[in-house]
Formats: C-alpha cells, structure tokens, sequence
C-alpha cells in the first residue's frame, strides 16, 4: 500500500483515505437532495420573520418613472448604485426587504458573525471611504456598520425603499420599461432592472419531520432572537443559563455560534450530520503602523493577490497569509508536467491538508469518541473550509454534548426535542444554523417571478437551465442585468465579483444611455459562445459540483447533478480569469453580443 506523509511527517494511505471518503459520503446520500428544505411560508413563515425592525411600519406607495431599478440592498446592490453614481447615473431605487444595508450581514447576527475572508480584502470601498477595519477578521456589527457608511457617503439611502418586497415584475414592449410592483403598493416604471438578490439571504429551514410541532422557543441563526437569549453578537447570552439549547447544523455559521452557547447554555447538544473542516483563524488586531502606511490602490492590489492565489497563479508575495491562501499553495504543483500529474499531485496535497486538519481535532478534543467524530472525510473544498480558534474546544465542556447522527441527520422532532438513532434530547431552545438557500431555483430564492417580452417568465424560460451572456443578461428579458453566480464568476472572496459585475452593469446602462440606445439583449448565437466558454472551463477544472464529494450545497445535495444544473454553473477559469473576459470586452467598447435597438431620439454627441 503506497503510503504518504503530512506537515508534522506522520504518514498515511491515500488508498484508504479514497475509500474512507467513499464511505462517508455515502452513509449520508439522500434522495431528496435540495427538497429536504421546506419554503419559509405558512406554518413556517414565523422562521422568516425580521426580528431587527420595529412592527407597523408604513409609508405612502410610490408611483415613478426612473431610469434603474435595484433589487436588493446586500454588497451587490450597493456596489451597482454606487458604481451607477460614479458613471453619473442617478435616477435609480434600491428595493429591500430588509430595514436597513447589508443583506446577508444585515440578517446575520447571531453571536460570534464574523467575516471568513480577510476583511481587508473582503468589505468593499475601503479606501474610498476612508475606512481601515479593525481586526483581520471583523466581526458582523463592524461590517453592518461599513454597509451603513456607504449607504450614507453615496447617498444610497434617499434611493432606497427597505422593508419593501418586489411582487411582480413585467416587461412592456410599448413603453419599453419593466414595471415593478412591491408589497408596499408602489408602481414603478423602469428603463433597466438590476437584481442583485444575493447568493445568501433566503434563509433555509430543513423539512425535519415534526418540526411544526415543536411546543419549545425556535429560531433560524439568521433571525437571532436575543430577547430569548440575552446578551447580543459578543455573546453573554444571560438568558440560558437554565435553559437546554439544542442547535442542528454544523456549518460555517454554527463554527461561529456554538462557542458563545456553550459558554452560556445549562445543556447544549450539537446535532451534526457532517463535520466541517476547521482550521486555525489566528484573527488579530489591525497594527496601526501597518495602516498607516499603506499607498493608494493597497486594497485593488492586495484583493488581485488574493485572487490570484487562490485562482492557481502562484505570487511571490503572499499578502494575506491566512488559511485561505494555505489551502491552494503547494509547491509539488509546480512541478507537474502534465494535467493528469497535477491532478494527482493536488489530490495528495489535499490529502496532506486534511490530515492535518484532523490532526489538530486531536490535539484540541479530549473525549476520543467527541474528536473522532469530529473529524471530516472529505476533500477540503467539497464544503466551504472554516476556521476557528475556539470551536472545538467548546466541546471539552461538561455541558456540551455533540451528537453525531453518523451522516443520517436528525430522525425528527417532537414537541419536546430532538430525536437522533431513536434517542429523544430534551431542549428548551432550539436553534436551526441551517445557512441560506444556494442551489435551489433562481426565481424561489428572489422571491418573485420575472415576466419578459410576451409574458413569458424567467422561471419558465429557465426550466431547462439558464442561457446569459456573461451571466447577466438573458435573451426575452430586455433591459435585465443580473448579479449573481449564475453562468458568471465564482470567488472564495465573493465581493471581489460583485463589485466586478456592479461596474460591468453600470458600463451598459453608462454606454446605452449616452449612446441612445433603448434596448439591449443578447443574441442566441451570444449566449450560446458563452455557454461553451462555461463548458470547456468547467471540463478543465472538473467542476460540476464535486460528484465525488460529501452531500452540500455544492453538489445538490449529492442526490446527482442534472443537465438544468450544469447549465447555472459558473465560470470554472478562475477569478481573475472571468474578470479578464469582463474587461476585454468593456475595451472593444462594441457591446459585443448584444442586441441593441436605438431609441427614436438619440441624444447629440
């Protein structure tokens, strides 16, 4: 049997690692794939509730005509009206459901939030407003608070419209406008719509047999609800001392949630299907020598290092140096002279790095049983990595419990607790860090259908999977710009692509306004190059969502990729090599592509 060495030179088998992953993957194979997830509406529309605005807002109902409408008011939207202002376009709104900027860290506020990409490169116009976080990774309320200062330096807040929901969105190919209703009974009229409804917002409640019944306190991480707990996102959650808490879900936000409730509840059970992969975070403060003296532009280069890491591109500085740029540095790769070598020689330096992360579960975790099942067989990016410095301790603390499901998940729910192999837990709280929706249906996770030319609808047109140009614009949906990580560009720091995409709609809207054009859409012959783009990168990084991986969010669950599936899949180049193809084509100034109709009086030059 061959037989390979970690960091600290502890050897191991790849041979019976492959099959322990095989093993584990399939102890947690399910046929419902993304079904298992119930929609937040009727008996479980409470787990969908905003707990951070006061009950009984209103406002009059709009009825305008503006050139650009907004929906959501994450990263992304904001991005694309302050890149909209800086190309002088001004007559735009920004419809949010939410009361106030953020999104995803608007909604976020569970104890322990915090960014996972280093702040410096992941919250957006920083030098442009001036602004220096003040740790490495900073956590949620310093980032809401970043949300707030763009909205109030780029006056994004006399444009928006919060606690506001789209309801109908429909094409009028006599005005040639989108006209928009919201919940709120406005009427607006729109020359270009921008949806920017954000990859993580939805949150996503697992179909648990018995849920409904359950007589205790229950919440969704991403409707936190500290009148119950006590204390807030720094924890001190007073409010448990007497309670028994219960929380499923192991993920990224659970990492961060579960120290602060172990330090807080009488009894805490962690149910957990599968085990993430925790690495060290070693956050820390900003040095305020380091911060001042950084030069303009520190923020452009130092997101492009990072980038360029993570994308493959070996740097000869490594700028961030976190746990993020470990995982896609080996320098066996470099070493490769062919693509099947280098594939060979990536999968044992993941092998490498998971052992090493395994290893670290034992030298944290005392009870062996507790560490065991705490460690994750699987390649480290089948789930999205974390790291954490206090996670796994917690569970050397007499009052938490991790109870491993051994891949099945939880059997049900009653109406006093959780019942996992046949054994009830009793809880008086539980909580659900079961994420957001990523892989289910576009137009479920905004929200809203959208009704191009004829009246046909998005989700109809999509049935059979996506067809775009660049990601953001469709064929029968004239005028429609979207941001998102259908058929477009996938990043570990995802602002860097939705800032990328926000200056690409803002070019169109820029170049069609000052060129008198009226409408715009691709042409087939386009969306069907840049499928075959998609394609052939897919093929060369052997994407597709990891067949071979853990069931998640990636691979639908593991329930098998379907030919609607693959066509929403992202650019598989790369970061920088999706943002390269934007840019080449903004230079030719031709928009390429595109079908345009002239309007009937186009401005002078």
């Amino acid at each position: 049997m061959r037989m390979d060495f970690d960091k600290s030179g502890v050897a191991f088998s790849p041979e019976a690692l492959k099959e322990k992953y095989r093993v584990e993957r399939e102890k947690r194979l399910r046929a419902d794939g993304s079904t298992q997830y119930v929609d937040l509406s009727g008996v479980y529309a409470d787990f969908d509730r905003d707990p951070y605005v006061e009950p009984g807002f209103t406002r009059p109902a709009l009825t305008e005509d503006i050139d650009v409408l907004i929906v959501g008011g994450g990263f992304g939207g904001m991005l694309a009206a302050v890149r909209l202002r800086q190309a002088g376009v001004h007559s735009f709104r920004l419809v949010e459901k939410g009361g106030d900027f953020g999104g995803t860290w608007y909604w976020n506020r569970y104890p322990g939030a915090a960014c996972d990409v280093e702040s410096y490169i992941y919250m957006p116009l920083l030098e442009e407003t001036g602004y220096i976080p003040t740790e490495k990774y900073a956590k949620a309320p310093e980032i809401f608070t970043h949300c707030q200062r763009i909205g109030r330096q780029f006056r994004l807040y006399e444009a928006a419209l919060f606690q506001t929901r789209v309801e109908g969105m429909d094409w009028d190919e006599d005005t040639r406008r989108w006209n928009i209703t919201t919940d709120r009974g406005d009427k607006l009229a729109a020359r270009f719509v921008i949806i920017a409804g954000g990859v993580l917002h939805k949150a996503k409640l697992p179909g648990i047999p018995g849920i409904e019944t359950f007589k205790g306190h229950s919440f969704h991480t991403s409707r936190w609800d500290y009148a119950y707990t006590g204390g807030n996102s720094s924890g001190h959650l007073s409010k448990l001392a007497d309670k028994r808490v219960g929380i499923i879900g192991t993920g990224a936000t659970a990492v961060q949630a579960i120290p602060h409730l172990g330090a807080s509840a009488r009894q805490l059970y962690v149910f957990q299907r599968t085990p993430s992969s925790i690495g060290a975070r070693n956050n820390q403060p900003t040095p305020e020598t380091w911060a001042k003296e950084l030069q303009p532009g520190w923020q452009r280069d130092r997101v492009h290092n990072f980038s360029s890491i993570v994308s493959g591109q070996p740097q000869n500085i490594d700028m961030v140096g976190d746990g993020w740029t470990y995982i896609f540095q080996d320098e066996a790769l470099r070493r490769a002279r062919t693509p099947e070598e280098a594939e060979e020689l990536r999968q044992l330096a993941d092998y490498r790095k998971m052992e090493e992360i395994r290893a670290r579960v034992n030298t944290i975790v005392k009870d062996q049983a507790t560490a065991e099942a705490l460690k994750p067989y699987y390649n480290q990016l089948c789930k999205r990595p974390c790291f954490h410095d206090e996670y796994l301790d917690t569970f050397n603390r007499p009052n938490v419990q991790l109870v491993d499901t051994e891949g099945k998940g939880v059997e049900r729910i009653t109406p006093t607790g959780v019942v996992v192999n046949g054994k009830e837990y009793p809880v008086d709280c539980l909580i659900f860090a079961s994420g957001f929706e990523v892989s289910t249906e576009y137009t479920r996770r905004l929200g809203f259908d959208i009704h191009g030319r004829g009246g046909r609808s998005l989700r109809e047109s999509w049935a059979d999977g996506a067809s775009t140009l660049h990601g953001m614009t469709t064929r029968g949906f004239p005028n429609l710009l979207l941001i998102s990580t259908t058929q477009s560009g996938w990043a570990i720091n995802l602002v860097h692509v939705l800032d990328e995409l926000s200056q690409h709609a803002a070019y169109i809207i820029d170049r069609c306004v000052k060129k008198g054009i009226e409408v715009i859409e691709p042409t087939p012959q386009a969306q069907e190059q840049w499928w075959q783009v998609i394609l052939g990168s897919m093929r060369r990084s052997g994407g597709f969502g990891g067949p071979d991986c853990t069931p998640g969010y990636y691979n639908n669950e593991g329930s098998g990729i379907t030919p609607a599936m693959i066509r929403m899949a992202g650019f598989g180049g790369g970061t920088l090599g999706f943002i390269e193809i934007l840019r080449n084509w903004r230079k030719n100034d031709a928009l390429e592509g595109l079908e345009v109709t002239p309007g009937e009086k186009p401005p002078a030059s």
